[in-house]
């Protein structure tokens, strides 16, 4: 580990080094026409596959994605210092803080992380997990509970990720699942379930990218295509039904039944298990914060969307600004809550107001990661790495009809896992699946805009530099690095049944007779995988 290490920090210096070597300055008159040399190149992917690398390899993911970040600036003023020293932090870091959705994101963690730290100390918490241990007598009552109320939250995959951890922290804590194995579930449950839900913030984002069709209509029809979510639905159920993990899961699961929900040394939320109030609150005062948040959020997702101008329902939803809507939301959220606990005596007003900066201090680690990951994707922007893909998958389309959908899969599980955002993925690929099928073949369109959202959502669930992949750790309050391991095998697992499945689909291409396959080959799959890690022990 020694000599890797030393390998990376001279690779580092090297680097540093390219960067001094020139002093030009960049003209701010030109700034808007520059066009880097390494533009829409395979070198505008460089900087997320190094950051990702060095996250898996080091474990640490704050300087893995720092330096990706300086290679993007490095490649982006052609070894330029003062050129890569304005564009990583002027571009890079100043720009996505100051962007309003990003601060509109932030904020909502903030609130959360206030509101988690409330009912903790109003002993909702506590109460919730005493209750639930009289309903849940089991690990897999406890998994199969998480993955149940993850289905249910399927307004937005930030909100899924938070909530779902605050509320089932206490419970799967009670029952030793260790948090790697909570954060998978809270992960698999948030875009996989947002994807193929109707009325979500993804749902909107998908339809705004369908031009010239009626794209709440195909996100209907390609739900039974989208393989990858359904799949990952699948195989949480049987995993935690059959009582298995393999890969480095196992490993977590098996010291956490010990007691020992981290595995690592590491574990940067070990401190807030130590301020639930036993014996003070009540399980309505975990559920009542918890529903006030839903409605308002599905509120404050409305009035963004127009609903309260004359809007319609569906329309206001694909309408609405995720980021905007939830800040409101959670906000009024906060404000009714400290009300409620007052009225019920259980936290004052100033007890509550102590826990701002308490909440704030909870949800550094994964703001900190989120501007890193922001700002990366801002460099691989900059590089147009989303053109080079778009100009490879044009290339592509040509002579390989039956394929494509698996084709397109895997360029969008590719991408968004470089990139870390799966909307950004839709943008990309979907006008073009809309192009190339537009007119010809609707049912391979339909088949092939489901294959692009499945590869979109695989990509950033597997994806370190992922804002919903930060969230789940953060939800789950676990080592970001543990749960990006552990969550891997798993989701390169439904990934590869996925592919399969899209090229049979794509000669049958018919959802009912398709799905069905897809299902038997993912139980058949995972039970060949319980016999071969049966075998080695």
């Amino acid at each position: 580990m020694r000599g890797k290490r030393k390998t990376i920090w001279g690779i580092l210096a090297l680097l540093c080094i390219l960067a001094c070597s020139s002093l030009t300055v960049f003209a701010a008159e030109d700034a808007a026409e520059y066009v880097p040399d390494m533009y829409a190149t395979f070198w505008s992917l460089v900087p997320p596959v190094v950051a990702i690398g060095l996250a898996l390899i080091t474990k640490e993911v704050y300087s893995s994605l720092f330096i990706g970040i300086l290679i993007g600036g490095i490649f982006y003023s052609g070894f330029e210092f003062e050129g890569t020293i304005t564009h990583v932090f002027q571009d890079g870091i100043v720009g996505v803080l100051t962007d309003s959705y990003n601060m509109g994101i932030i904020v909502f963690l903030v609130i959360l992380g206030i509101m988690v730290c409330m009912m903790n100390k109003a002993g909702g918490s506590a109460a919730f997990g005493r209750w639930a241990s009289t309903k849940i007598k089991s690990r897999v009552g406890a998994q199969l509970a998480t993955i149940a109320l993850g289905v249910m939250i399927f307004i937005d995959d930030y909100f899924n990720c938070l909530t779902v951890g605050s509320v089932m922290r206490p419970v799967t804590d009670k029952h030793n699942v260790s948090r790697a194995k909570l954060s998978y579930l809270i992960d698999a449950t948030a875009a996989p379930v947002c994807i193929i839900a109707p009325i979500s913030s993804w749902a909107a984002a998908v339809t705004g990218f369908v031009e010239g069709e009626d794209g709440f209509s195909i996100f209907i029809r390609a739900i039974p295509y989208n393989y990858y979510a359904l799949l990952t639905i699948v195989m949480m159920i049987v995993i935690a039904v059959m009582n298995f993990d393999y890969g480095p899961m196992k490993l977590h699961e098996e010291n956490a039944k010990k007691g020992d929900l981290y595995t690592t040394p590491d574990r940067p939320y070990a401190d807030a298990e130590q301020e639930i109030v036993e014996g003070k609150g009540k399980v309505i005062d975990l559920v009542f914060p918890v529903i006030v948040l839903i409605i308002t959020c599905v509120i404050g997702m409305l009035y963004t969307g127009g609903f309260f101008s004359g809007t319609g329902f569906v329309e206001a939803f694909s309408n609405s600004d995720a980021s905007v809507g939830l800040m409101f939301g959670s906000f009024f959220a906060f404000i009714i809550t400290i009300g409620f606990y007052a009225v019920r005596k259980v936290l004052s007003p100033r007890e509550s107001m102590d826990c701002i900066p308490e909440g704030f201090k909870a949800m550094v680690p994964a703001i900190l990661i989120l501007t890193f990951a922001w700002t990366l994707k801002a460099m691989t922007d900059s590089l147009g790495a989303a053109d080079y893909v778009a100009h490879i998958m044009q290339s592509a389309a040509g002579g390989l009809m039956s394929l494509l959908p698996a084709i397109i899969f895997v360029v969008g599980c590719l991408l968004a896992f470089a990139t870390g955002t799966s909307w950004g993925t839709f943008g990309i690929l979907i006008p073009i699946v809309v192009a190339v099928f537009e007119g010809i073949d609707e049912n391979m369109m339909i088949m092939s805009i489901s294959a692009c959202m499945a590869g979109a959502v695989c990509g950033d669930h597997c994806s370190p530099i992922s804002d919903t992949t930060i969230m789940a750790s953060a939800g789950g309050q676990c080592n970001h690095v543990n749960h990006v391991t552990t969550q891997l095998p798993y989701a390169f697992t439904v990934a590869a049944v996925s592919f399969v499945n899209y090229i049979i689909a794509g000669f049958i291409q018919n959802p009912f007779i398709c799905l069905p396959i897809g299902i038997v080959l993912m139980i058949g799959t995972l039970m060949v995988i319980r016999l071969i890690t049966e075998k080695k022990v």
